[in-house]
């Protein structure tokens, strides 16, 4: 019973009570004073979310680059955790060392080091004029956005694959590869399926913090980067109007939480493929 109350109690804390909190919030009358809200039971907070053009732009925003640094982070992760797991094992760990290295320093400085490259007089438009492509501007907008949030949850897709490919048995390959498979056809129907769970645990972890993120839009996107988590600053830290912003994060966690519901809910109802 102990072993169990320790996790209750940590979700229980850390967890359900926040949740708790921010709801009632969401549930209240927003007031002046301090706290800037009455407690009550309305759902106006959540139905001007869920109406206003101006939440549901941000919403959507923030799960569109969610979405696409997660498929960029795969398209670039995958061949990663690959080349690692297959690699001699007197490699692995050096290899394991360079993906991680970059959180060896703060978070602030490597953004900040991202503005120094993208900037007009920066380095990446300094190579682009040399090779005679022409500065380009990069600096606070989309393409500087995605860079700083795929280059930040790379590694959070990396580790959890490659710790999925290193469990691999290279005889199933090497049996698929001996019937007469090509290499694709090794990767499609051997490797690939073996190495789903470690995908979708590593998409979640790079899709969650990035639909909330705020201080990459921040730093590197600009003033047209309105996602939900600037938003919600915005209403915190400067309207002061504390219920629509829970209110906006209480959808945002039912939309995370029902979009791997649904997702689970689509694998469980696929046909399960007859073996060849």
């Amino acid at each position: 019973m102990v072993v169990l109350a320790v996790p209750w109690i940590w979700l229980l804390l850390f967890l359900i009570a926040p949740t708790v909190i921010v709801a009632a919030i969401a549930l209240a009358q927003p007031a002046d004073g301090v706290p800037p809200f009455t407690l009550g039971l309305t759902l106006d907070n959540l139905a001007l979310v869920l109406t206003d053009p101006f939440y549901r732009d941000a919403l959507g925003l923030s799960l569109k680059l969610a979405a696409v640094s997660t498929g960029i982070c795969l398209v670039i992760g995958y061949p990663m955790a690959l080349a690692i797991a297959r690699a001699p094992t007197r490699w692995r760990d050096p290899l394991l060392l360079a993906v991680m290295l970059p959180f060896w320093s703060g978070f602030l400085m490597r953004l900040n080091a991202w503005i120094g490259l993208l900037r007009d007089d920066g380095l990446v438009n300094a190579l682009l004029a040399w090779v005679g492509i022409g500065a380009r501007h990069l600096l606070y907008t989309d393409t500087a956005l995605y860079l700083g949030v795929v280059y930040t949850y790379l590694p959070f897709l990396v580790l959890p694959l490659y710790a999925r490919l290193a469990r691999r048995d290279p005889v199933l390959e090497e049996a698929a590869a001996d019937l007469g498979a090509s290499p694709l056809g090794v990767f499609l129907r051997v490797t690939l399926p073996l190495s789903l769970p470690g995908v979708w645990a590593g998409c979640a972890l790079v899709f969650v913090p990035a639909v909330g993120e705020y201080v990459i839009p921040e730093l590197l996107g600009g003033p047209q980067a309105q996602l939900v988590g600037r938003v919600l600053w915005g209403e915190f830290f400067q309207n002061r109007d504390w219920p629509t912003a829970a209110a906006l994060a209480i959808v945002l966690l039912l939309v995370l939480v029902a979009l791997p519901a649904l997702a689970l809910q689509a694998l469980r109802r696929r046909p399960a493929r007859s073996p060849a």
